[in-house]
């Protein structure tokens, strides 16, 4: 969209405030929410709006390579996967952290005890980071889901892990041994459309950032 805004939206828990948000800073968004079989909703404006709905993991794709000028995702993802964009806000929703779990019997171990052990993760470029900067050469085991079953079956010591509330690390006998970094909703955007859409993105930057500063 050379005269609008096309931008990537995270399906799943950060959708609906995001969207709340969006309203809030003045941008349409009927529909979105009460049509999940949609993936493209366009609005004519000035801009124009184009929202792409996709998985969480996709966002910083479709902004790095242009498809769509900003995102909304998880500072979990970009960290993870490192694209090439500007990361702009942090939109102050969404929060959770990164960190180590063990099972409930290893948690008086100190973290450096775990030198040459296996971690389980779903990150594990933030975890092999994570571990290097601590000194710790550790075995990272990379799983797609139900991570908390890797040390109930021996497949690894630890963990490595989003957390929000603890209630799932309690469920399966895990306890936290230490954090690692916070993680929140962040908006991405293109480079070269921040240089060529700057008119566009650079007031909704500043009615985000004043939303994301009134919900600290």
């Amino acid at each position: 969209m050379e005269k609008g805004l096309t931008i990537a939206l995270a399906k799943g828990t950060l959708l609906k405030p995001t969207m709340q948000m969006l309203q809030q800073a003045g941008l349409p968004t009927s529909g979105v929410l009460e049509d999940s079989r949609n993936m493209i909703f366009d609005y004519a404006g000035a801009p124009a709006i184009r929202y792409i709905i996709c998985r969480p993991t996709d966002v910083p794709v479709y902004v790095e390579h242009g498809a769509a000028d900003l995102g909304f995702a998880g500072k979990d993802v970009i960290a993870e996967q490192g694209r090439d964009l500007f990361e702009m806000l942090d939109l102050n929703y969404g929060r959770c952290h990164f960190a180590v779990a063990v099972p409930e019997a290893m948690k008086e171990i100190p973290l450096r005890e775990f030198n040459y052990k296996r971690a389980a993760t779903k990150f594990p470029v933030v975890a092999e980071r994570f571990f290097r900067e601590q000194g710790l050469q550790v075995d990272i085991i990379t799983l797609h889901g139900n991570i908390e079953l890797a040390p109930l079956m021996g497949l690894a010591d630890m963990i490595v892990d989003l957390v929000s509330t603890g209630r799932t690390l309690k469920e399966n006998h895990l306890t936290e041994l230490c954090a690692i970094m916070e993680s929140s909703a962040r908006l991405v955007c293109n480079r070269v459309s921040y240089r060529t859409k700057h008119q566009y993105i650079q007031p909704l930057i500043e009615k985000l950032r004043s939303l994301a500063e009134q919900a600290q």
